[in-house]
């Protein structure tokens, strides 16, 4: 299950329903008291995951970020961040788990919604009313997780699709208009995943143009219209978080975070992150580990 010694990492198949898998998702309904011990140190996820909040309370971290969490909510996470539960406390949640394999169809189309727009902010409180429109999207997948129908993947992948989408019209993110199938925003989608995936060893715009096929200045122009930050803003904002969770979960010494994220050497990594941050390196380390710790 473990992939990686100093922040371990979770596939959603290590979650799979042993009675009944679906490659690449795994949904159910549960009550905790006490978190589950893997879940109380922090770990990565290679796959998306959202959390239906119906009652009571759950605190936890996201990246480096403390959240206390009261019913009804939703806590959406997408690969790579840093999680963590902290303490027990009663809450009854309905867990999705999938793979961006799983959010593909079997035409070879990826999703039509901007995952990363819609995890700009991980937790949203939900009125009764919000809750229960999307536990009907809930209720049927996990009605059809205990069948053996036909078309079983097919029918889950479209309620989530159609979960995520309603997540997205919720009038706390008002970001509706991003998830249009227009030429910007499928743009803005396939330039947030492969930045997710390429951010460490691609951080130049050009990078990007090139595998989108159009200029760097369209591309920037078309992030800039429809998120209001340019590509390398977005592209210096992934390698900035992805040194703070290192900072603050790992073990790593600033060479070694300077040499993950493809710096030329510490030094500059020094200044770089510096002028994002206000920081140095050393300096958000000792900070935020006294601050959560």
């Amino acid at each position: 299950m473990k992939t990686n010694v100093v922040i371990p990492v979770y596939n959603v198949d290590d979650c799979a329903d042993l009675q009944n898998p679906l490659k690449g998702f795994f949904i159910n309904r549960t009550t905790y008291l006490v978190q589950p011990e893997d879940l109380k140190e922090p770990h990565r996820r290679k796959h998306f995951s959202i959390t239906l909040v119906l009652s009571g309370e759950t605190t936890q971290y996201i990246d480096f970020e403390k959240y206390t969490v009261k019913g009804p909510a939703v806590v959406m996470l997408y690969p790579d961040q840093v999680h963590q539960h902290t303490g027990d406390s009663l809450c009854e949640v309905v867990n999705i788990i999938f793979s961006q394999e799983f959010l593909v169809n079997e035409t070879g189309l990826g999703s039509p919604i901007c995952w990363g727009c819609v995890c700009g902010t991980p937790v949203i409180e939900l009125t009764d009313t919000q809750l229960k429109d999307l536990m009907g999207f809930a209720r049927l997948m996990l009605k059809e997780m205990e069948s053996s129908q036909p078309l079983r993947e097919l029918i889950i992948r479209n309620l989530l699709h159609s979960l995520i989408a309603a997540i997205s019209r919720l009038p706390q993110r008002d970001i509706a208009a991003m998830q249009t199938d227009t030429l910007p925003n499928r743009i803005v989608r396939q330039f947030d995943e492969l930045s997710d995936v390429h951010y460490k060893d691609k951080t130049q715009v050009a990078h990007y143009a090139d595998m989108l096929y159009v200029t760097p200045g369209h591309l920037n122009d078309t992030i800039k219209a429809v998120l209001g930050k340019t590509a390398k803003q977005i592209i210096d904002e992934k390698r900035i978080m992805e040194a703070k969770r290192l900072l603050f979960y790992g073990e790593h010494t600033i060479k070694e975070i300077a040499w993950e994220l493809k710096f030329e050497d510490d030094g500059y990594f020094n200044r770089f992150f510096k002028k994002h941050t206000g920081y140095t390196p050393a300096t958000f380390q000792k900070s935020i580990r006294e601050k959560y710790n």
